[in-house]
């Protein structure tokens, strides 16, 4: 109960401060949204080569991923900003569990990152997107969970780096494999052979994987399965990575 409590004060602070400068929820949202309306389009002559029957249905999973993984990749950058102004080091005299300090801020992304899976899909349904509605759903919660993983690092690196010049390139650095491994634009079976099996080492592609594949309705496939574990695996490990991170903060 008590962790509860310490949890929602943090993120009621912190969804204040979104609230009061929204500028970058919607700088977050401009990026997926701009590549639906001008990359989108692009798609539906291949969409058969794809071995999809609808473009959106098949883009919009991928661009999900992608506003979970680089919206919350950058949630980082604010803790740093926070850690500047003293907010970090005012908490830390706190009696509060520092478990509770990224529990709350993370429930403040995932929040965030809700509100614009929900804006996206609905614009792709206005541009022709058909999905169930269950494997919508679990497609937006695989996302949601990604969105947790990549938030919960970015606040690790942020508190060891505790600088944006430096935590800047090392956000390039893993981004651009990201992007470009995890099929999140266009399907890795389009490339050559050796480029799908260095991609079948990417975590990312295989939760990319499985949100199109339950946006397709196919919620029984093996997709599904190994992109919900590797949510899962994903989460838990930089969940554990970044409350380590905030405790050692402590010592």
């Amino acid at each position: 109960m008590r962790f509860a409590r310490e949890s929602f004060i943090v993120f009621r602070r912190q969804l204040r401060m979104n609230l009061r400068n929204p500028a970058w929820v919607i700088i977050g949202l401009t990026q997926p949204v701009l590549y639906l309306l001008l990359f989108g389009p692009l798609l539906k002559p291949m969409t058969a080569q794809f071995g999809a029957q609808n473009a959106y249905t098949f883009f919009v999973p991928g661009l999900l991923v992608q506003l979970g993984v680089f919206g919350a990749f950058f949630a980082g950058f604010g803790l740093i900003a926070e850690w500047r102004e003293g907010v970090v080091e005012a908490e830390r005299v706190t009696p509060a569990s520092r478990t509770a300090l990224l529990v709350g801020r993370l429930s403040r992304d995932l929040l965030q990152i809700l509100a614009q899976a929900i804006v996206l899909c609905a614009l792709g349904y206005a541009l022709g997107m058909r999905a169930s509605a269950i494997g919508l759903v679990i497609g937006v919660l695989l996302t949601v969970l990604l969105g947790a993983a990549c938030s919960a690092a970015s606040y690790a690196v942020a508190l060891t780096t505790k600088s944006e010049d430096v935590m800047a390139p090392i956000l390039n650095s893993v981004l651009l494999p990201v992007l470009l491994l995890s099929g999140i634009l266009l399907p890795m079976t389009l490339g050559p052979a050796w480029l799908q099996k260095v991609s079948d080492y990417m975590p990312i592609k295989h939760v990319v994987d499985g949100v199109r594949s339950s946006f397709a309705g196919d919620l029984a496939s093996s997709s599904v399965m190994w992109g919900s574990v590797w949510a899962v695996v994903l989460t838990g490990l930089a969940v554990y990575w970044g409350t380590s991170t905030f405790r050692k903060e402590n010592a």
